[in-house]
């Protein structure tokens, strides 16, 4: 019984496994520290070197402002 419950827990461990895309280590990717590429790289090094940019750093980029398009006459509208 003790050894079912072992196969089990080492079966769960193994599904939580990944190895990074970028070094080739197998982490765990419920303890990668980057929230949005855990999956596919083992930490944000990794990333960076791979990508040569982190997802978290592009999400916090804010984009430029952008200038409200006038509104169209109806003679050129016509014109287009």
């Amino acid at each position: 019984m003790a050894s079912t419950n072992i196969a089990a827990t080492n079966d769960v461990a193994q599904t939580n496994l990944r190895t990074c895309a970028r070094c080739g280590l197998t982490y765990d990717w419920r303890r990668s520290p980057s929230s949005s590429l855990k999956m596919t790289y083992c930490g944000s090094l990794c990333e960076k070197g791979d990508l040569g940019f982190t997802i978290e750093a592009l999400l916090r980029v804010e984009s430029p402002k952008k200038e409200p398009i006038p509104a169209l006459e109806a003679e050129e509208l016509v014109a287009a």
